[in-house]
C-alpha cells in the first residue's frame, strides 16, 4: 500500500531537481530499486516516468529555442540515433551484469554532479569565441556518445551535455541550457519508444511517477530555490553513495 505513495514522493522530489540542478535520477531510481524491481526494470520505468519532466522543461523554455531550429534539426540526428543504440545495448545486457554495472554508473553520475561547479568554471573560462551559429561536426559525434549513455542509464546526462555544448558550441548560457533541455528530452523520447515497444516497463509505477515528476518539476522549484545549490547537490550525491554502497555490498 506504500510503494506508490512513496515511488510518487521520489520521483516529485526528482522533478523538483531536475529542474533546479540535475541529477533527479539518483534519486527516483533507487526508489524503484527500493521497492523491489529489478534495476534494468526500475531503470527502464524511471526512463518513461521521468520523460514528461523534461518535455515540460522545454515547454518553459520555447522562447530561447524558437531561434535556434537549424541547430535543434541537426543534433536530433545523433540523439536519436544515440538512444536506439543505448536503449538496444541496455536490453541486450544481462540482468546480472546490469546489477554488478549500476553502482558505478550511480558513482559516476555522483561524481559528476560533485564536480559540476568545477566544471562550469572551467567551460566558462575555456570554451572558444567567434563560432556562434555554427554546429561543429565533432559536436555530432560528442551527441551520438552521449545519447547512447543518456538511453542506457542517463542520470548525469544533462551535466555532460552542457559541459560539451559550452566548449563546443559556444552561446549564451540560457540557451544552451534550453537547448540541453531539449536534446535530454529528445534522447529519453526515443529511448521510451524504444522501451515501450520493446522494453520491460512497468506501466502503473511510470504512470504515477509521471504524474508526479511534472508537479515536482512545477510546484517543487519553489521547494528546492529554498535551499542552498551546494546543499541540495551534497544531499542527493550523500543519498546516491548510500545507494552504491547499498547495492555493492548486496
Amino acid at each position: 500500500m506504500l510503494e506508490y505513495p512513496l515511488l510518487a514522493l521520489a520521483a516529485f522530489a526528482a522533478g523538483a531537481i531536475n529542474a533546479v540542478a540535475g541529477g533527479g535520477s539518483l534519486v527516483s531510481f533507487p526508489a524503484l530499486v527500493a521497492a523491489g524491481y529489478p534495476s534494468k526494470v526500475a531503470n527502464v520505468t524511471n526512463t518513461v516516468a521521468l520523460w514528461p519532466g523534461y518535455v515540460g522543461g522545454s515547454i518553459g523554455y520555447a522562447a530561447q529555442l524558437s531561434d535556434q531550429r537549424r541547430r535543434i534539426l541537426a543534433l536530433s540526428v545523433p540523439s536519436i540515433l544515440g538512444a536506439i543504440a543505448g536503449s538496444a545495448i541496455l536490453l541486450m545486457t544481462s540482468d546480472a551484469s546490469f546489477d554488478r554495472i549500476v553502482p558505478f554508473l550511480i558513482l559516476f553520475a555522483a561524481g559528476l554532479m560533485a564536480g559540476q561547479p568545477r566544471l562550469s568554471a572551467w567551460v566558462t573560462r575555456h570554451r572558444p569565441h567567434g563560432a556562434e551559429g555554427k554546429t561543429p561536426p565533432e559536436l555530432l559525434a560528442a551527441i551520438f556518445v552521449l545519447a547512447i549513455y543518456g538511453a542506457y542509464f542517463g542520470a548525469g546526462l544533462g551535466i555532460i551535455t552542457l559541459a560539451v555544448l559550452g566548449i563546443l558550441l559556444p552561446d549564451d548560457l540560457h540557451r544552451s541550457n534550453a537547448l540541453k533541455g531539449l536534446l535530454s528530452a529528445i534522447i529519453n523520447a526515443a529511448a521510451v519508444i524504444y522501451f515501450a515497444i520493446w522494453g520491460p516497463v512497468e506501466w502503473l509505477p511510470a504512470a504515477v511517477m509521471a504524474a508526479a515528476a511534472l508537479a515536482g518539476g512545477y510546484l517543487g522549484v519553489g521547494v528546492a530555490r529554498r535551499i542552498p545549490a551546494p546543499r541540495l547537490r551534497a544531499a542527493v550525491i550523500g543519498y546516491a553513495v548510500a545507494v552504491a554502497i547499498v547495492l555493492l555490498t548486496r
